[in-house]
């Protein structure tokens, strides 16, 4: 009795990591679809909104760093093999995303090099590598 007692407590306690670990799965997707949808659009000032909030108050971006995301549209983002684990609570994603500058309209591909942590307290990811850099050649 006190055998199958235990097996059951061990089978409970691996369903629920399971449907957490399931449920942060999701998260993940939701949150990485919603951040491509902002950025397809090109609207820079709410993609701020997905850096982690301590990170966006030690480093918060500029008006000049906001002023050149204006000189940009995005004309394509491509996420290549998807995320990848990188550790506990942790993933990163390479993605390529396409960039016309509004005077010039020449159009050149930059490579994002994103990481984003989940937030056990807030079950939330968070994008920890800032927003693309569109200054790269």
């Amino acid at each position: 009795m006190r055998r199958i007692l235990s097996l059951l407590i061990i089978l409970c306690v691996s369903l629920l990591a399971g449907c957490a670990t399931q449920s942060r799965s999701d998260t993940l997707t939701t949150t990485l679809t919603a951040y491509s949808s902002t950025l397809r659009w090109g609207d820079f000032q709410s993609a701020v909104q997905f850096i982690d909030p301590k990170i966006r108050a030690d480093h918060p971006l500029s008006k000049l760093d906001m002023e050149r995301y204006q000189q940009v549209k995005v004309s394509g983002y491509d996420e290549g093999a998807g995320p990848v684990p990188a550790g506990e609570g942790q993933v990163k994603q390479t993605v390529h995303i396409s960039l016309v500058n509004v005077h010039t309209q020449t159009e050149r591909t930059i490579i994002d090099h994103q990481t984003w942590h989940y937030d056990d307290k807030s079950k939330h990811w968070w994008l920890t590598s800032g927003l693309p850099d569109i200054t790269q050649e």
